[in-house]
């Protein structure tokens, strides 16, 4: 899949869209930007939003797989991008 034409800008909005209530949620998306900011693909950027959709308890169930994706947010760009969240550090 190809890398998405992300300006600094695109990134920075798409970083402010992420940051959470919890800390522990911010903790996962801070590592994911670290790692893959550079290399983000249309795919990544679309499954993170409908993730960041979601309550940070949710999320949080999500980021330690407490829970699959399930109805509307069980695509596979989500499901993506979580592999990528929950890599450890």
């Amino acid at each position: 899949m190809e890398t998405a034409p992300l300006n600094p800008t695109d990134v920075s909005r798409l970083k402010w869209r992420c940051r959470r209530g919890l800390l522990e949620n911010d903790l996962f998306v801070e590592r994911f930007f670290r790692r893959y900011e550079h290399s983000l693909t249309l795919s990544q950027v679309e499954g993170l939003q409908h993730l960041m959709d979601l309550a940070d308890n949710d999320l949080l169930d999500l980021l330690l797989a407490r829970k699959d994706p399930e109805g509307d947010l069980d695509r596979a760009e989500v499901r993506d991008v979580l592999v990528l969240l929950r890599q450890p550090g």
